[in-house]
């Protein structure tokens, strides 16, 4: 089995994108095929410098190996469309010598005419129906285009089922541009050929164009691979393919905010796909066991970023608990704010080590430890507007923060103490969790919330922790 992976470098790569390169990893891998990367740049007007070396930094980021392709190399050198021009013109002078293309120089202005006529008529345009009757000798600076023999087809996708279309849907499409570069509709299918792909993979949008490709398979007498086609992702609200405007953001965008490969990579390969489960989590090495075209759903899949983020906090909680916090730490470099760059790696990873349950992206960090590295604005509103406390009489939340720091002054600073003395807190001052624990929390950090109350007094240590509190103490008696 041979997949591949064929993108053009036309500039950031999409969610679409990378699930197109996802399903036939997982069919190589799955049947110790090979997987092939290959960057499909014929089209120059939109070729975007730095493209290239994205789309293969993605894929290592994904752990989406290729086996044969850019940087490895492979028998089929060179992967770069661009790199095979002489291979597309010996391929199109077959077809030029069986009678099966022929070269084109009908000006764009007469095939607009064309257009016209079909248009005022109210019938298909399809150029076949205008094909010259002595076309020139073909040579580099004119189209070549192929000759239709339009009949019903039918072919298999795996994905679709059984299909059929009629000779109306077939026509001349063109195989070289003027530039001398092929089209896509005549690249593929030669690369494929002599790559040796035996599965393609790609988007249901290509359904349309597959009459004219078996047309093609069919001159060329080629045997057609297995078509996969995957069905659209669609926008939040599922009533369109999911387009930037959508929320749908790129690749990059969604690794510079902390989403992980493992967790995209297990989104994406879900999205459109299940294997019968109620199973969400997948490793990669998971996937590949699990992964089965017939499983793949016909109709659109809907895009969900809260689903994204969900995933992604499972697979931060997974990978800490399974790799430990010094093992996952250096994951975590470039999120934390820029308070915490003087202290030390060991006191950052004491941080991790009682927040990480709570973060959704690992950028999370940048807005939830804040605290943990200088000290807070004091805004005693959180006190007093909060639900459990706003009740109380300032010399009443007063009395208990000078309280509890005399409690916390005499005791050992681990975290079982702590706790033992913050329980010990609730019996003197009858108050409820919720009350006390509230208080004394927005005191140390001033933040929306915070992990449990005797970690976070242990972590930011005894000096800064009864410092805070008795700052509050002073701004409340000030107020």
């Amino acid at each position: 089995m041979k997949t591949r992976f064929a993108p053009s470098p036309t500039g950031y790569i999409h969610i679409g994108n990378v699930r197109s390169a996802i399903y036939p990893y997982l069919l190589a891998r799955q049947n110790g095929g090979n997987f092939i990367l290959r960057i499909e740049d014929t089209d120059q007007a939109r070729y975007v410098e730095g493209a290239t070396e994205l789309i293969e930094d993605t894929l290592k980021w994904l752990g989406l190996e290729w086996d044969e392709g850019p940087i490895v190399g492979g028998p089929s050198e060179p992967y770069f469309q661009s790199e095979r021009k002489a291979i597309y013109h010996e391929w199109a002078n077959k077809l030029i010598t069986m009678g099966r293309a022929y070269a084109d120089d009908t000006s764009s202005e007469q095939i607009q005419s064309y257009r016209d006529e079909c248009t005022a008529k109210k019938i298909p345009y399809l150029y076949r129906n205008f094909r010259p009757a002595n076309p020139p000798e073909w040579h580099e600076g004119l189209p070549l285009r192929f000759k239709a023999d339009p009949k019903v087809r039918h072919w298999h996708d795996e994905v679709m089922g059984d299909m059929t279309a009629g000779p109306e849907v077939q026509d001349d499409i063109i195989l070289i541009k003027a530039d001398g570069l092929p089209t896509y509709n005549f690249a593929h299918i030669v690369d494929d050929a002599t790559m040796g792909v035996t599965h393609i993979c790609r988007g249901v949008e290509y359904l349309s164009s597959t009459p004219n490709y078996l047309a093609l398979y069919e001159a060329l007498d080629l045997e057609i691979p297995k078509l996969i086609s995957l069905p659209h992702i669609l926008a939040p609200t599922g009533n369109k393919k999911l387009g930037k405007r959508d929320g749908a953001k790129s690749v990059t965008e969604y690794r510079d905010d902390g989403i992980l490969p493992e967790a995209l990579l297990n989104y994406l390969a879900c999205l459109g796909w299940n294997d019968g489960t109620e199973e969400e989590i997948y490793s990669k090495n998971q996937l590949i066991q699990a992964f089965s075209t017939d499983r793949i759903q016909t109709s659109g899949a809907r895009f969900d970023e809260t689903k994204i983020l969900w995933m992604n906090g499972q697979w931060i909680r997974k990978l800490i608990d399974e790799q430990g916090i010094d093992t996952f730490y250096p994951r975590t470099l470039g999120y934390w704010p820029e308070s915490a760059a003087p202290y030390e790696d060991s006191y950052r990873q004491q941080v991790l080590a009682i927040i990480y349950d709570r973060l959704k992206t690992l950028s999370d960090l940048r807005t939830m430890t804040t605290y943990f590295f200088a000290d807070p604005e004091i805004d005693l509103s959180m006190i007093t507007g909060n639900k459990f406390l706003k009740k109380f009489a300032e010399e009443d939340l007063s009395a208990w923060l000078q309280l509890t720091a005399e409690k916390l002054e005499n005791t050992p600073w681990n975290a079982d103490a702590l706790q033992d003395a913050l329980n010990q807190l609730l019996t003197e001052t009858g108050r409820k969790p919720a009350e006390l624990f509230s208080l004394i929390r927005i005191a140390l950090s001033y933040a929306p919330f915070s992990p449990a109350l005797h970690l976070t007094l242990e972590v930011l240590g005894k000096d800064v922790s009864l410092a805070r509190l008795r700052q509050t103490v002073t701004a409340i008696e000030n107020a």
